[in-house]
């Protein structure tokens, strides 16, 4: 995919309203259950920030992939959940709160984490000198900006104009639901000629990835007794990922610059919608049963 003026200014201007959105969500009461409440937080965020990569080097391993689609899952995997994960949690009457205290403290470490980590799976798996070095002082800058800055400007919103919050965050919900379709459709159509050997390539792995890591979210939350709602929250949080993220970090010419490490992202993005839907039914069902 050749980048256009359209890609390098919209990618992160969606990404900014998308952020700004979640923002308009919190509050600084958010932040201080992680005092209140640690064990649900943590072992969320070991969920999302430790078991995940390293599911996402096995599943890596598993399916002997190499080159940009292992970078791409690894993308992916290092990227925190997204307010996706937010809005599915509420749909599926899980601890709300809960999800979004861990993707805003999973998304202030990973501004941090993601070029480390990233840079390692960027030498290890593109080849030494071949790999395409990832500078990591302007990248914690570009995801700042996108992610942490917009997200601090929406609370500062939120906590000064809370009247104009309540009736213009429906309208910003709704237009952060186009801008990631039309983020996502932008990475597919650019490549539609590709797109079915890549699913080929990437479909099953991003499949497993998804499914493995609400899994893991959910059967860990069951070994530690959280509640229900709380096991879900996780569930959904460690597996819907930000899938905006890693396709503005693999696209944008001052970070990879690389269509295909923006794939597996594009693919997972899909499937998640549909294993979501599932998981919404599901603990909608059980919700309502009071189970």
């Amino acid at each position: 995919m050749e980048q256009s003026t359209l890609t390098a200014l919209f990618l992160p201007l969606a990404l900014g309203i998308i952020m700004l959105g979640m923002g308009m969500t919190l509050t600084l009461d958010d932040f201080k259950r992680v005092f209140v409440s640690p064990k649900a937080v943590l072992l969320g965020l070991a969920n999302q920030l430790l078991l995940l990569p390293l599911l996402g080097i096995l599943i890596i391993w598993a399916f002997g992939l190499e080159g940009t689609m292992a970078v791409g899952v690894m993308l992916l995997a290092l990227c925190p959940g997204g307010a996706t994960s937010n809005i599915i949690s509420h749909l599926a009457k899980a601890d709300l709160a809960l999800s979004i205290s861990l993707t805003a403290i999973s998304s202030t470490i990973t501004n941090f984490s993601i070029p480390i980590f990233l840079n390692m799976a960027l030498f290890h798996f593109m080849g030494g000198a071949e790999a395409v070095q990832l500078p990591i002082g302007k990248t914690i800058v570009q995801i700042f900006a996108v992610t942490i800055l917009p997200v601090a400007i929406g609370m500062v919103i939120k906590s000064r104009l809370p009247q104009f919050t309540e009736k213009s965050l429906k309208a910003v919900n709704i237009m952060s639901a186009v801008f990631f379709v039309l983020i996502l459709l932008l990475a597919i159509l650019k490549e539609r000629a590709n797109i079915v050997p890549y699913f080929q390539q990437a479909g099953i792995p991003a499949l497993v990835l998804n499914a493995g890591a609400m899994f893991l979210g959910y059967f860990s939350g069951l070994t530690f007794a959280l509640q229900f709602k709380q096991r879900v929250a996780i569930a959904i949080e460690t597996g819907i990922q930000n899938g905006t993220l890693a396709i503005a970090i693999a696209l944008s010419p001052v970070m990879l610059n690389n269509t295909e490490m923006a794939i597996p992202a594009a693919i997972y993005s899909l499937i998640m919608f549909v294993t979501a839907s599932a998981v919404v039914m599901w603990s909608r069902s059980r919700v309502e049963l009071d189970i």
